[in-house]
């Protein structure tokens, strides 16, 4: 439209853009909405509907001849984009999942600033430190009007489904018109670059509820002097290994595209996939010699023997194998019939007495130790089961744990021990000693958390103040939904005493009792117990 001011002509385009808002899911369904109109997407996986929904978008922008911001949520989050006619898919400037989103992912609430206020607002919220923004061309901003008194300097409509419509808002009196932005950047190298974001940060939420990014920040390369030294071969091979969050994305919808376009539209990693990469690396990472993680829970059915499994799964998955999961119960404890079945029944006692067999400690191989470990194929680890003989008189001492550690850590770079009900066992207190790392399991139950609260006061009234202090509790689920109230209670006790206090949900594939298949897990599961190691890795 014209408008005539002070009888001078200046021209004011308002440009109507639709309000386009995307959704895809892990079973392959999807909806797009355009202005409130619903269409339905289903296809065989969330790849492929993210896909379908990315073309269908870009022949939108193809009829209005310009690129069309999308807000799309999936399974990692909500992300602002920018889709192209020709398919190219670019993060929109001020992408809610860095600016306006908290940690989860989920759109803060509140009122949206205008453009005039929108700029003065980003730089009264950046704290020192952060490197400075760079300049971004004027954007049409999301302006909420109300039918009586709609803001100056905009267009009044009414949203669809309650939703805003993105409008192009008029400058104020006296203000330059704002520059238009260039052309987008267009082939893999414009799509990678395009994020106004490091991959490798990670988000956080300060005391106000503001969403912000923490971690390195991508910079330029110092200038060559002549005071730097040379590059080595050192140098060579580490630039082979790119940062934990970098590199494209491989997994949701991200991975569709970049695998549909043969690589040519590379979209970054999305937020739950950059954890994933950080929390793997943390597991990964080198350790200077064999690593002893013990679990410990006075009380039976405190989830013991699952955190066992699981922590030696995703050691052995993330690391290639050389992890051991053993069941140092002195008589019978439950860790063999929760594995995988081997072609034998032997335990931790049958080793014990054919270690003067198979001769010193430095003459055991790690082929001696097959007939008496149990291989889970396929997470990478073994079993060491205590004794199922119902009708033996055995039992596991001090003496015997300290042989059998001795041999073991020879062989296996991470061992996780389950241990038994009894602290007063001259076995468990020797597993406690020899311990890198404890990990106190309880689940959201009064009984279960009594007991892990009292055996933390036991272990500090003997003298492991700082081992209780190095710990890592992990409070598990019983049923699909927990007491938030002892929840939180919890969470403030351990959280007092221990390093950290983690939380891992409850699964039906658990529940059952026997072997654990660890295929069967929801994701959910998988990254909360990937996020446990790490958390574990990260005191070795």
């Amino acid at each position: 439209m014209s408008e005539r001011t002070d009888g001078q002509n200046s021209s004011t385009t308002t440009t109507r853009l639709p309000d386009i808002r995307a959704e895809v899911r892990e079973d392959g369904t999807g909806e797009i909405s355009v202005d409130g109109v619903i269409e339905r997407v289903r296809m065989a996986t969330l790849a492929e509907a993210g896909a379908a929904i990315t073309s269908r978008i870009a022949g939108l922008a193809g009829s209005l001849g310009r690129p069309v911001p999308v807000q799309v949520r999936d399974p990692d989050g909500v992300w602002s984009l920018l889709i192209h006619p020709d398919g190219l898919v670019d993060e929109a400037p001020g992408d809610p999942s860095s600016d306006d989103a908290d940690a989860d992912g989920a759109p803060q609430s509140g009122p949206v600033d205008e453009v005039g206020d929108a700029d003065q607002k980003r730089a009264d919220e950046k704290r020192p430190g952060d490197a400075p923004a760079p300049e971004r061309p004027a954007t049409p901003t999301s302006v909420t009007t109300s039918p009586e008194a709609p803001p100056a300097g905009s267009v009044p409509s009414t949203p669809s489904a309650g939703l805003p419509i993105p409008v192009t808002t008029a400058p104020p009196a006296g203000a330059s018109a704002p520059t238009a932005p260039p052309s987008p950047a267009r082939g893999p190298a414009a799509t990678r670059g395009a994020s106004t974001r490091p991959q490798d940060a990670t988000p956080t939420t300060d005391a106000a509820g503001t969403s912000s990014l923490t971690g390195n920040r991508l910079s330029s390369p110092a200038p060559a002097s002549s005071s730097q030294p040379l590059p080595t071969l050192d140098d060579l091979l580490a630039a082979r290994h790119p940062a934990a969050t970098g590199g494209p994305a491989e997994h949701g919808w991200q991975a569709g595209i970049r695998r549909l376009t043969f690589g040519g539209i590379s979209p970054a990693p999305g937020r739950v996939e950059r954890r994933r990469r950080i929390a793997s690396a943390s597991v990964r990472r080198t350790l200077d010699g064999p690593k002893t993680i013990v679990v410990i829970n006075p009380k039976g059915g405190a989830h013991k023997t699952t955190a066992t499994m699981l922590l030696a799964a995703t050691f052995g998955l993330q690391r290639g194998g050389y992890t051991l999961a053993w069941d140092n119960n002195e008589t019978r404890g439950t860790l063999g019939w929760r594995s995988s079945h081997a072609d034998h029944t032997r335990t931790a006692v049958d080793l014990l007495n054919a270690l003067p067999v198979l001769g010193d400690e430095g003459t055991v191989r790690i082929g001696d130790l097959d007939g008496f470990v149990r291989t889970q194929p396929s997470e990478q680890f073994d079993v060491l089961a205590s004794d199922e003989n119902s009708a033996s008189a055995s039992s596991v001492d001090a003496d015997s744990f300290s042989s059998l550690h001795q041999v073991l850590s020879r062989f296996y770079r991470v061992l996780v021990i389950d241990t038994g009900n009894n602290m007063r066992a001259s076995n468990w207190q020797a597993a406690v000693g020899a311990a890198d790392q404890i990990v106190v399991v309880s689940t959201v139950r009064e009984d279960t958390a009594q007991s892990a609260a009292w055996a933390l006061d036991a272990l500090r009234a003997t003298g492991h103040d700082e081992a209780v202090r190095r710990a890592v509790t992990v409070l598990s689920a019983p049923e699909p939904k927990v007491d938030k109230d002892l929840q939180k209670r919890l969470r403030s006790h351990f959280g007092a005493l221990t390093r950290a206090v983690l939380e891992v949900p409850h699964d039906k594939a658990l529940v059952a009792g026997g072997p654990i298949d660890y295929d069967a897990l929801s994701t959910t599961t998988r990254d909360a117990w990937l996020r446990v190691t790490a958390v574990v890795a990260d005191g070795l």
